[in-house]
């Protein structure tokens, strides 16, 4: 729907869906098997080929120089097929919106220019975590740029995977905390092996414990909570189109399924009850492409004010796409539980998506609280 606004992203476009038709499809079985199977690293190659990883880069870095609309775009369409991918590219993402965000352009000029293999494009990232609500941050000790971390941090994104990871540790007392870039392979680093998790599978994550880990400080010492604002502010729009993304893919498959199905002398797409479920449906998938194409337009044009709007327009659409992905399941009856079809994928990582960036219910909380203490939601 974004690509009806804005007629330069309709390439962009294209390309994710034919590269998801061509990469992904018929595949996402065999890659979710993943960490009991081989990881696809020949997937992960081409889309860092085609620019995927760096969609909001500047070329200047490596990246294609899109902004949030031409992010959405490529996680709707590779999100319809796999949300894995999906997974990756929004981590990806969200580490390269924080750099951005903490003034780290130097950092950045350092990382991605100079990437011999996607797999150094790449820099790891708590995805799942807003630092500000966690309790257990490593703890950072050092001046200037150099410091040491020592704790543990669970579920790093990619950690396996990226060269670099984007670290959160103390810097002080609660709630202050800073942002750190940490070699992977260097000495004091422990990685867990992959995490086993409900859903996306193919985008892996460890944990993490340092002792004594260099790092070199990402922005400055009590900068992290507004670096995190600020890119969350865009990212959670990203994580909503990506459910966008799994929803219509749900009702496509299912839609398939009814016309194919026949009972009682008759496709069951034209039995009333069925028709009702695929209504609702398509009716939700069609208002979370709006709700993003609208978010995206706003975040373009720097409309002052509406964040709270994409943040409560994201947990919508998180809740939508969980209703809908179950809907599918139900159409698909018993196959809709078995891994020969796409449904029960989507449902388990619908719900892996909707905790992008923190656990919906402390989201809720945040924007309460926040309407309670100051009178307003603005953001």
């Amino acid at each position: 729907m974004l690509t009806s606004y804005r007629k330069d992203l309709k390439p962009i476009a294209d390309l994710a869906q034919s590269f998801a038709a061509r990469e992904l499809a018929g595949k996402t079985g065999e890659h979710d098997r993943y960490p009991f199977g081989e990881f696809y690293d020949h997937v992960l190659n081409k889309a860092h080929e085609v620019g995927f990883l760096g969609a909001i880069l500047p070329e200047s870095l490596g990246g294609i120089g899109g902004d949030i609309g031409t992010l959405c775009v490529i996680l709707q369409n590779i999100c319809q097929v796999d949300g894995s991918l999906g997974g990756i590219i929004f981590t990806n993402a969200m580490a390269q919106e924080i750099m951005f965000a903490a003034g780290a352009m130097d950092l950045a000029q350092e990382i991605f220019p100079r990437a011999a293999s996607p797999r150094e494009f790449l820099v790891a990232f708590p995805s799942y975590t807003d630092p500000a609500q966690t309790d257990t941050l490593p703890k950072a000790v050092g001046s200037g740029r150099d410091f040491t971390l020592t704790g543990r941090l669970e579920f790093l994104v990619m950690g396996n995977m990226a060269s670099q990871a984007l670290i959160p540790a103390r810097t002080g007392k609660r709630p202050s905390y800073a942002f750190f870039l940490v070699d992977l392979s260097a000495t004091g680093v422990e990685k867990s092996d992959p995490i086993f998790s409900l859903g996306l599978h193919a985008c892996p994550a460890v944990d993490i414990t340092l002792q004594g880990a260099k790092a070199r400080l990402v922005g400055t010492e009590n900068g992290g909570h507004a670096a995190f604002e600020k890119a969350s502010l865009t990212m959670n729009v990203a994580a909503a189109a990506m459910n966008a993304g799994i929803m219509r893919g749900s009702f496509n498959e299912a839609l398939a399924y009814s016309r194919e199905r026949f009972q009682g002398g008759r496709a069951i797409a034209n039995w009333s009850e069925v028709s009702m479920v695929l209504a609702g449906m398509s009716i939700k998938a069609d208002v979370a492409g709006m709700c993003i194409a609208q978010a995206c337009l706003g975040l373009e044009k720097s409309v002052d004010g509406c964040g709270s709007q994409y943040i409560s327009s994201s947990i919508h659409i998180h809740e939508l796409a969980c209703e809908a992905v179950n809907d599918g399941i139900q159409i698909l009856g018993g196959y809709g539980y078995m891994k020969d079809y796409g449904q029960e994928k989507r449902f388990r990582d619908a719900r892996m998506v909707q905790a992008l960036l923190g656990p919906a219910p402390l989201k809720k909380l945040a924007m309460i609280r926040r309407i309670v203490e100051t009178g307003t939601n603005n953001i």
